[in-house]
């Protein structure tokens, strides 16, 4: 029988649980985000008359407008759900590969929350390590070799999820998961941005910004070509495109902002909160830990996410002194500062 609520049938879920207030707050922004996008474009259909004639002559420029507005709600929708990469996910798969085989699984009466396409698993918090990790220290090793000498176990256990976090990872109290390569929470969306999903979320502003940049200048030009006119029988479109400017310079201020996070291999998370990140107390606030060079954290970024449980150690001493050298004229014609 298919429930009217997350209803399954045969493991297919066929409507999204609306009776979970989270759920249902996320499906109604979802909507009232993509009626809005409709309706600018709606009014602007149906006030320009010159836009309808362009359309006729040169079809070609409304196909791109309307082009670039489909790609931007499927990017929208496709980045909503995306997994931002949950350390759960990652140190069941890295067990799973480990040389003994072992292969336990955790089961509890507290499952883990379905998001995003995530790994569906349940959690008994007290026994989650004993379960998981099943006698092997594959994922101890792993995480204990990425921190500093002396570092002790519990100081990179969450508290919340019982399991080691490797270093830029944090527990999402929205998503009640540990995320890797934490960003934020993006209410937007939905969902975390995180080392999975980073990448899409900055085409996403991309596109977005793209797409109400030309809105905005449709609107503008509409108007501009109708001053001699009342502005009262424009008052919609005006305080439609005041809200466009200000959604245009948020937009703008958040891809750069974003473009910057990338070229120093950043999150936002770090940037915000670095005096309250242990590992990153003592590193100066000039000093980016886990940079590359700009053109290397671009590559990283865009290029070379062949593998969504890429972790990342914590710098040495020798590191961090060679980032802390100040820069002299044959480091520039070397470009130490991008490679």
């Amino acid at each position: 029988m298919v429930a009217l609520c997350g209803g399954t049938l045969e493991g297919f879920s066929f409507f999204p649980c609306l009776s979970d207030p989270h759920g249902r707050s996320n499906f109604c922004l979802k909507l009232a985000l993509v009626m809005l996008h409709l309706t600018y474009v709606a009014l602007l259909f149906a006030f320009d008359k010159e836009f309808i004639q362009k359309t006729n002559q040169h079809a070609w420029y409304t196909a791109a407008y309307l082009l670039l507005l489909v790609a931007t709600l499927a990017q929208y929708f496709i980045t909503s759900g995306s997994s931002p990469g949950y350390v759960i996910d990652a140190m069941r798969a890295i067990n799973e590969t480990d040389a003994s085989g072992n292969r336990a699984t955790s089961t509890s009466t507290q499952p883990a929350s379905r998001k995003n396409g995530s790994v569906v698993i349940t959690i008994d918090r007290k026994q989650l390590e004993k379960n998981l990790l099943g006698g092997t220290t594959s994922w101890e090793k792993l995480v204990m070799d990425m921190y500093a000498p002396g570092t002790s176990v519990g100081s990179v256990t969450c508290t919340y999820c019982n399991v080691m976090q490797p270093p830029r990872a944090k527990h999402c109290h929205d998503c009640d998961k540990c995320v890797l390569q934490f960003d934020h929470h993006c209410v937007w969306l939905g969902t975390c941005v995180g080392q999975g999903n980073h990448c899409r979320f900055w085409w996403y502003i991309c596109s977005e910004t793209a797409l109400s940049l030309w809105t905005g200048t449709l609107y503008i030009l509409y108007l501009k070509s109708h001053i001699p006119k009342p502005w009262w029988s424009y008052a919609v479109l005006i305080l439609l495109l005041a809200g466009l400017s200000i959604c245009l310079l948020f937009l703008l201020l958040l891809l750069l902002f974003h473009s910057y996070l990338i070229l120093t291999n950043q999150t936002t998370y770090e940037l915000v909160r670095r005096r309250r990140i242990l590992y990153l107390r003592n590193i100066p606030e000039r000093i980016f830990p886990f940079s590359k060079g700009a053109c290397r954290n671009l590559y990283d970024f865009c290029c070379a996410r062949s593998s969504m449980y890429r972790m990342e150690p914590l710098p040495t001493a020798q590191e961090l002194e060679e980032k802390l050298r100040p820069y002299t004229c044959s480091d520039v014609l070397s470009c130490r500062c991008c490679c």
